[in-house]
């Protein structure tokens, strides 16, 4: 389990690659660490099961450490939650049976989305993008580029709270 956590700080983050022509671009681990945090702050303040939510946050993207950072460009949804599935049984089946089903359940609650830690947590994936475009705005890289970026989190963040953060970021961005 461990090679697969370290080996994330290995994996760039591709679409700030495919899409903005970053060359170094953050890692799968910096943007989970990023999003574990912000979630951990915003969970806590919604009074969510926030164990639980830091857990999944940790979780969200550990099957990327097999398959890569896959972008909607790759191939439909159902291809990349397929090949997700997939490695994180692979993962998951490096520990014991108790700690490999607690996550498994736990990567499934994510998966579905229905749950409110899950929900906020796939908002929070997109408020974390927002910012990390914004920071590469300050880099230098154009704001048209990084428009998708921006557009894809407005499209998908809904939840109020999380809404207001992102329109504080567009105003600065």
């Amino acid at each position: 389990m461990f090679d697969f956590i370290l080996h994330l700080k290995t994996i760039p983050r591709s679409g700030w690659q495919k899409k903005i022509g970053i060359k170094r671009p953050e890692s799968v681990a910096d943007h989970a660490y990023g999003v574990a945090a912000i979630a951990m702050i915003l969970s806590d303040s919604k009074r969510l099961d926030s164990a639980k939510v830091l857990k999944m946050a940790i979780l969200h993207d550990l099957a990327e450490s097999i398959t890569g950072d896959l972008t909607p460009e790759d191939g439909p949804k159902s291809k990349k939650t397929k090949l997700e599935n997939l490695a994180m049984k692979k993962i998951l089946s490096t520990l014991e049976p108790k700690t490999k089903n607690q996550y498994h359940a736990i990567w499934m609650e994510y998966q579905k989305n229905q749950t409110p830690e899950a929900k906020l947590l796939h908002q929070v994936d997109k408020l974390e993008m927002a910012l990390q475009a914004n920071i590469y705005k300050k880099f230098g890289y154009s704001k048209q580029k990084l428009k998708p970026f921006f557009d894809s989190a407005k499209k998908q963040i809904t939840d109020p709270k999380i809404k207001k953060l992102l329109q504080k970021i567009l105003l600065n961005s």
